[in-house]
């Protein structure tokens, strides 16, 4: 039996190939090809617009896919999310989709918007967030490079962004946000009858979230002596209770193995810190898997 799934082509492409990649996964695919081959027999990838990835999911021609979730949204599409991962093109976080005009407009909320012309990809979005706020305006939908369009083409415009650096690049200011955005995995209502397409489904989604949780994680060894113990453990964050072990042949002092997983941001400050309080032989090694 075979799970036919869908990837995001274009910019989450490569993010997804290298979350996949540490979940397990290798995927090979040439710059032309629309289907990848994975080393996993019961997976059929294909490689689809992430804007359109709901409509193929929901007639059934793939059982499953990873999309943007303010896509799915946009579709209207009768799909089941799975679950959400937490990732973009440039990073570990949300996306927004923001209403933004000239730094110099005199637009400072949707209210301000009445009888404006909007420049978006997410027009059905954005015509429901101008009748949530009763607002009248025109929303056209933008091919590209929407960021030009204002002032001339359009009086604003509604855009994704991780960071706003291309925004401020093209000296617009953020009004407000419109959408917050994640990755999903979606699926087919119908092949979620299938046992074992259901059972596939969420251990590929395990597997992608364990590789998630790993990314901004480390695992932390070290040695300490049994009579310092408290004193470590009173600065050391963990995920849970720390792993630990006694020392064999460790002398007449009892020295203490330690092991922890912790957020790798942390480690800077945390090692100088650990090695005041006598702590020797300090680790610190990449994760590929945090499973909760």
């Amino acid at each position: 039996m075979v799970l036919k799934i869908g990837l995001p082509k274009g910019s989450l492409q490569e993010s997804t190939f290298n979350i996949f990649k540490k979940a397990g996964f290798v995927i090979n695919a040439s710059s032309r090809s629309y289907y990848p081959s994975v080393d996993d027999e019961e997976l059929a990838i294909t490689l689809v617009r992430a804007q359109e990835m709901a409509r193929y999911v929901a007639e059934g021609i793939l059982d499953a896919g990873l999309t943007g979730e303010d896509w799915v949204i946009e579709s209207g599409e009768e799909v089941k999310i799975i679950d959400r991962l937490v990732y973009g093109k440039q990073g570990l976080r949300p996306v927004k989709w923001v209403l933004a005009v000239p730094e110099d407009s005199k637009i400072r909320s949707v209210k301000d918007l009445k009888g404006k012309r909007i420049a978006t990809e997410l027009v059905n979005t954005v015509k429901k967030y101008l009748a949530k706020n009763k607002v009248k305006a025109k929303v056209e939908f933008s091919w590209g490079a929407t960021e030009a369009k204002p002032p001339y083409l359009a009086d604003a415009i509604v855009e994704l962004t991780e960071t706003g650096s291309s925004l401020r690049a093209n000296k617009l200011r953020i009004v407000e946000t419109v959408l917050e955005s994640t990755t999903a995995m979606i699926a087919n209502k119908t092949a979620l009858k299938d046992e074992w397409k259901k059972e596939k489904i969420e251990t590929v989604m395990m597997l992608l979230k364990g590789a998630l949780n790993a990314e901004e994680k480390v695992g932390l060894k070290l040695n300490i002596e049994e009579k310092k113990l408290k004193s470590v453990l009173g600065i050391l964050p963990a995920l849970k209770t720390p792993t630990l072990s006694s020392l064999l042949g460790s002398g007449k002092e009892k020295w203490v193995a330690i092991e922890v997983i912790i957020d790798e941001k942390k480690v800077r400050e945390l090692v100088p810190k650990l090695k005041q309080r006598g702590a020797e032989g300090i680790v610190e090694y990449p994760l590929n898997k945090v499973i909760y």
